[in-house]
């Protein structure tokens, strides 16, 4: 019996540059943005909805300026959080809400807060993979690596989990969200065309595959000024535990894409491909280690 579950995802430019905006002006005028999306979702019922990869603002990680700091928040007492709370529960709407976290001065983290249907704060994911090794990326000069773990919250329609950006590359933590009893794994990014595109169509249903669960994956669209790292393309899709692509946005435009997702799909995709019952994680210890190839010289010697 089918047990659908009506999500949507929010991919959208920022078209406000610092050059002529202020940051508050620029992060007022997202949120308004977003909002009318945010609207759009609700007359197409969905249930679920996740919004991209900071979503307030530009990518400005492309540069390296602590004015930025000007847009962090508290997580879940900050106005933004409130704010969405408010709509989420008008539109009776489950919601992932990535924005720039402050918990205290000084340290700031990339997260997302998770809201119920009735507006409730379920909790909020720090991304925990932090990049500084590409032009334009420049993470670690804002984040603080994530200390929440990978915990998965139950919202009124389904159990999710979430992973931001960069974090996609890395198995280890989509198999604890599968652990953790994911059903959807949202993934809201910022990545640009000519670096990571390739990977895009590849990573997660990978993930998707190897855990028996479904992912939404976001990635804002257009060029951002003063920086031009390059086209953020898109192509935010929807991707079933069989890992194939069933609902996909355009590259160009601001988009609310909508999918039915039919739970009962994991359960009979689980009771072919038996991936869970026949893990070893008894001989996975050296993931944990700090090098392998450390051990692999010792043994050398």
């Amino acid at each position: 019996m089918a047990r659908l579950v009506r999500c949507g995802l929010i991919q959208a430019r920022c078209e406000w540059s610092p050059e002529k905006y202020s940051i508050r002006d620029i992060s007022k005028k997202m949120i308004e943005k977003h909002e009318k999306l945010i609207e759009a979702a609700a007359k197409k019922k969905v249930q679920i909805l996740c919004l991209q990869e900071l979503f307030n603002g530009p990518y400005f990680c492309a540069e390296q300026q602590s004015k930025w700091y000007e847009l962090t928040e508290a997580v879940p007492d900050g106005p933004i959080v409130e704010r969405m709370r408010k709509l989420a529960k008008k539109h009776e709407m489950a919601m992932v809400v990535p924005i720039y976290e402050r918990e205290m001065t000084g340290v700031f983290y990339n997260t997302a807060a998770v809201i119920d249907a009735d507006g409730k704060y379920l909790g909020k994911y720090r991304k925990h993979h932090i990049p500084h090794c590409h032009p334009g990326f420049w993470e670690k000069f804002y984040f603080t690596p994530g200390n929440t773990g990978y915990p998965t919250f139950q919202t009124k329609f389904a159990r999710i989990g979430v992973y931001i950006c960069y974090d996609r590359h890395f198995p280890e933590g989509a198999r604890i969200l599968g652990l953790n009893g994911a059903e959807i794994v949202f993934n809201p990014s910022a990545t640009v065309a000519g670096l990571s595109e390739y990977l895009w169509e590849l990573e997660q249903p990978a993930h998707a595959v190897a855990n028996g669960y479904f992912v939404g994956a976001i990635n804002r669209v257009g060029k951002e000024s003063p920086w031009n790292i390059g086209e953020f393309y898109g192509k935010s899709y929807f991707c079933n535990p069989r890992g194939k692509i069933f609902a996909q946005a355009t590259r160009e435009k601001d988009e609310v894409l909508v999918a039915n997702l039919d739970l009962e799909e994991m359960d009979q995709v689980r009771s072919t491909w038996q991936f869970f019952r026949d893990r070893r994680p008894e001989s996975y210890g050296e993931i944990s280690r700090t090098s392998a190839a450390s051990k692999t010289a010792d043994a050398a010697d």
